[in-house]
Order: structure tokens, then sequence, then C-alpha cells
């Protein structure tokens, strides 16, 4: 139940969020908080990651149903006794959900947080977006610590 909320905390601070921003910002709209470092762009992503498989927004829309069905089937079946491995399912649910609203809704994903790392302007992203990657690094690290305990055993 537990990693359940954690994926509402993240839907409901990502709506809140991109609907501040949908409000209160124009579109392409940027607000320096960090000049040359971090913005508050306004944007909308009618793709995946970077931008790639623009338009296709029905097939995102069937692949998020497929991936949260199975991701609500893992936390059911394998997040029991392992927090970490519940908490990486609970943000991504929670980041496939928030996304996935946004292309219901806008036909796009709305994006605001702009970051540059050093010269590079990293693609504009959102805290679903945050949450799908802290998910995936978390999944990552746990399949890297189930192996190394197979291995010892």
């Amino acid at each position: 139940m537990r990693y359940y909320v954690i994926a509402l905390a993240v839907i409901i601070l990502d709506q809140l969020t991109k609907w501040l921003v949908v409000q209160y910002m124009d579109l392409r709209q940027s607000i320096p908080l960090i000049e040359n470092v971090l913005y508050l762009t306004s944007h909308r992503n009618p793709g995946a990651a970077f931008g790639i498989l623009e338009g296709k927004t029905w097939f995102f829309i069937i692949v998020t149903i497929v991936v949260v069905g199975v991701i609500i089937y893992y936390i059911q079946m394998y997040a029991r006794g392992n927090a970490w491995f519940g908490v990486s399912l609970g943000l991504l649910l929670g980041g496939a959900i928030g996304n996935f609203i946004d292309r219901l809704l806008f036909g796009a994903v709305v994006d605001f947080i702009d970051v540059y790392i050093f010269s590079y302007n990293y693609p504009i992203f959102n805290v679903a977006d945050s949450a799908l990657v802290t998910g995936v690094i978390m999944m990552i690290i746990h399949v890297f610590k189930e192996e190394k305990k197979q291995r010892k055993s």
C-alpha cells in the first residue's frame, strides 16, 4: 500500500507543478532561477524522452497502460519485504501516470525544468520524468544487489 502512496504523491506533485506552469506561464516563457544553470521554461513535448516518436500519442497511451499494469503486478507480487524495490516501483508508477495524464489531456507532456550543465542545455523535463529516472536508477541498483546476493549463495 505504501508504494501506491508514493505513486500518488508523485502524481499530485507532478500535476500540481504542471498546472501552475500551464496557468501562469506562456508557452516557451523562461524564468531564470539560477542564471546559466536552472530555469523554469514552459514547454510541451509531443514525443517521448528527448522528443523521439513525436506525435505518436496513441502509441504512448497504449504502452503506458501496459507498463502501468506490469508495475502494479510487480508491486503486488514482489515488492513486499523489499522496500528499495517497492519504492522504485512506486516512483515508476507515479511518473508513468503523471505523464499519461498529460498525454490524455493535452496530447503532449508539460515540461518545465530546464537545466544547463556547463554549456549543454539538458532536455527540459518535469517531476514525473524525475521520478521515472530515479525509479530506473533504483531498479538498476536493486538488480545489481540481487545479482551479487545470488552469486554469494
